[in-house]
């Protein structure tokens, strides 16, 4: 380990101050290793946090954070299952419209004075008519309101029986309600803070706050109250505290993974994969003895769009959409690019981890059939020097440039554009791009989330359907599927929406990405999700 720490930091801080920094880090190897380390679990969080504030939790940073402090109606394993949480068990009118919750009697609140001598005080089904009418105030500007979007009203009908009625079917709901923004509050703290609440929170989470600085750390203690057990009776949470760092560098955050004094980094960072991971995707021989890898489906489809109101005849021809997917080799990119992490799409727009993923739906390697559609078109046309312009921003740029050296083998000429991400994100929305790379990663884990790309009404910029594809057959089928409370038809029906895109071609979807996480060998029950949510109740560290 220290072999390859070494290694970095003669990159970046030269030969002469070697010797200081071994003994720095052999200091702080010493440091860590105190009686009471394997209670504490320790993360560095490199993009910050902006809020403690479950109704702000946007960003992956926010939202690992407030799922530690923060729990809401129903939850959601590891398998992408709607669970119970707060609410004990649901039932769902035959309709479709009515929901109504039957709420645990136990779940108290972190502790606090505005709580009175006892300091805490248990949830009642008002607490959540405050919290979602929270999430629903324009003043707030809460970017989660629009989770409540299909929502018609929701009201308390007595203190452990909550009723949410729906403007129409949705059967995604339950899984819109798992995510962070639908969290209860409590109305007295809530507004005692008022904006500080963002860095006083309180919930009814297995952490509670301790103590926030800022760019520096933030501390999490256990909570002694919390309601949920393990299989065997046990109370939850183990760890006594997690903390969380703030080094903005991935480098540096990998080399305080590698000394031990963090037990738990997420992703593959270029400035480390090479050293970690051999090509093909395996923990190298030097991390083995040290270091666990879990890998697993993110519910992200990584890709290329059309924009199908183009007039140019390359973007128009069905043939040169199709040449360009099958003309090069998703496989090859991921092994040279990746070091094999993320999944080659073979299969549609659904991503692989998700109900509804079809693996036959999409488009496999075949370099000479791209060269018969390419050469079919040019003597359908009679344009003789076919050319595309792949738009991208400079994060994904090898990858652009190795799908522009495969494709030119074909017979079309293609360039790559790379400019800002503000740019790109602002032209894509308003139909100036020809053909973009883009990404689509699940706000709710539901198929629909993804199809809604090619629903005919959610033309961009009003909409995410950012290639205007349209279809009336896609189009019956999408809202079919809203009226279907049958799971498995449900699936089935979203499996053929996404082998009808594939055929029209409006996209070339390049792979799935994969969620990566690499711990200390000491850690067990962190679990790995299709979603990327880091739940710390059930992880345990050994002596």
């Amino acid at each position: 380990m220290i072999k390859l720490i070494l290694q970095h930091l003669k990159q970046t801080l030269g030969y002469l101050s070697i010797s200081c920094v071994v003994l720095s880090v052999l200091s702080c190897e010493s440091n860590s290793n105190n009686e009471n380390d394997n209670l504490v679990f320790r993360y560095n969080e490199h993009k910050n946090i902006g809020s403690l504030d479950p109704a702000f939790s946007k960003d992956i940073a926010d939202i690992w954070a407030t799922n530690q402090l923060f729990n809401g109606l129903v939850q959601m394993d590891d398998h992408m299952k709607v669970l119970p949480c707060i609410a004990k068990s649901w039932e769902i009118s035959e309709d479709g419209l009515t929901y109504i919750f039957s709420l645990r009697n136990d779940v108290k609140f972190h502790k606090h004075t505005l709580f009175g001598n006892d300091s805490t005080r248990t949830v009642v089904a008002s607490d959540f008519e405050y919290s979602l009418n929270r999430l629903r105030d324009t003043q707030l500007a809460s970017p989660g309101s629009w989770v409540l979007q299909k929502v018609e009203t929701f009201k308390a009908i007595n203190d452990t029986l909550f009723q949410i009625d729906l403007k129409q079917p949705f059967p995604a709901f339950l899984g819109l309600l798992t995510m962070k923004y639908c969290s209860v509050v409590p109305k007295e703290i809530v507004e005692h803070y008022k904006n500080d609440f963002r860095s006083h929170p309180i919930g009814t989470g297995p952490f509670q706050f301790k103590r926030w600085e800022e760019n520096l750390k933030l501390v999490f203690r256990k909570n002694p109250n919390y309601f949920e057990t393990d299989d065997k009776g046990h109370k939850l949470p183990y760890l006594e505290a997690v903390a969380i760092t703030f080094l903005p560098d991935k480098q540096s955050e990998f080399l305080q993974f590698a000394q031990g004094n963090l037990d738990f980094v997420s992703g593959l960072d270029a400035s480390y994969k090479d050293e970690i991971l051999t090509a093909d995707g395996q923990l190298r021989q030097l991390y083995k003895n040290d270091v666990n890898m879990i890998r697993g489906p993110y519910l992200n489809t990584e890709y290329l769009a059309f924009y199908m109101d183009s007039e140019i005849p390359e973007i128009k021809s069905e043939l040169i959409r199709k040449a360009v997917n099958y003309g090069f080799d998703r496989q090859k990119m991921m092994v040279y690019l990746r070091n094999g992490v993320g999944i080659p799409a073979h299969g549609g727009f659904i991503p692989k981890g998700l109900p509804g993923y079809n693996e036959s739906v999409g488009f496999d390697y075949q370099p000479q059939k791209a060269k018969d559609l390419v050469a079919q078109f040019k003597k359908e046309t009679g344009i003789q020097n076919p050319e595309i312009t792949i738009t991208t921003t400079s994060n994904y740029l090898s990858f652009c440039e190795f799908i522009q050296r495969e494709i030119e083998k074909t017979g079309l000429n293609v360039k790559v554009d790379v400019i800002p991400a503000a740019t790109l994100k602002d032209a894509k929305a308003n139909g100036k791009l020809d053909l973009f790379r883009a990404s689509w990663v699940a706000d709710y884990p539901d198929a629909e989330n993804y199809l809604s790309l090619y629903y005919s009404k959610n033309f961009a910029p009003n909409g995410p359907n950012y290639s205007h594809f349209k279809d009336e057959q896609f189009d019956q089928w999408y809202e079919e599927a809203f009226t279907m409370t049958n799971t498995e038809k449900r699936e089935k029906l979203y499996s053929k929406m996404d082998s009808l895109v594939m055929q029209k071609t409006p996209v070339i979807v390049m792979f799935y990405d994969e969620v990566l996480r690499f711990t200390r060998k000491n850690v067990s029950g962190l679990g790995i999700n299709p979603i990327n949510l880091v739940d710390l109740k059930r992880v345990q560290k050994k002596d």
